[in-house]
């Protein structure tokens, strides 16, 4: 089982505002790396776009490892930093709105993918149906039922 690791208490003033700067740090630079992402694949750069994961996921990390060290140090950041409380929720708004719109591109190229895979499979489908006069039936199999053609997929377009 992984070791959860306590966040540092904050006793002073100067932590305060240390962990609400690198808190607010970590969450502009996954805001600008999503926004990044997004754009790539808004246009079909799907490459570029998923290029960032590895630092997408350790930027994850150190946000909610910022979010865990806030929430433990609520009180004493409330006491030493209120402006800092201020800053975070009025960024975590806009970075919320960052990622409702990551994960909606996400989903549409996602959807537009499965359906281009889906099409490509009917009209592949179709194509080794005999074609002739009245219904189409299915060539007859050996094996008792109808073969479909293979699709190939490629992972590096």
């Amino acid at each position: 089982m992984a070791e959860t690791v306590r966040p540092a208490p904050v006793a002073d003033a100067a932590a305060a505002e240390r962990l609400v700067a690198e808190t607010l740090g970590t969450m502009r630079d996954l805001e600008a790396l999503l926004g990044r992402e997004s754009d790539h694949i808004r246009v079909g750069r799907l490459a570029e776009g998923l290029a960032e994961a590895p630092q997408k996921t350790a930027l994850a990390g150190a946000y909610l490892q910022g979010l865990q060290a806030v929430k433990a140090n609520a009180v004493a950041l409330a006491r030493f930093a209120p402006e800092g409380i201020a800053a975070l929720r009025e960024a975590h708004g806009r970075f919320s709105e960052a990622v409702a719109a990551n994960q909606a591109v996400l989903a549409t190229a996602r959807a537009i993918s499965e359906g281009l895979l889906r099409n490509l499979s009917t009209e592949l489908a179709r194509s080794t149906e005999p074609r002739g006069y009245g219904t189409p039936r299915p060539a007859p199999s050996p094996y008792g039922h109808r073969r479909s053609t293979p699709l190939v997929l490629s992972r590096s377009l």
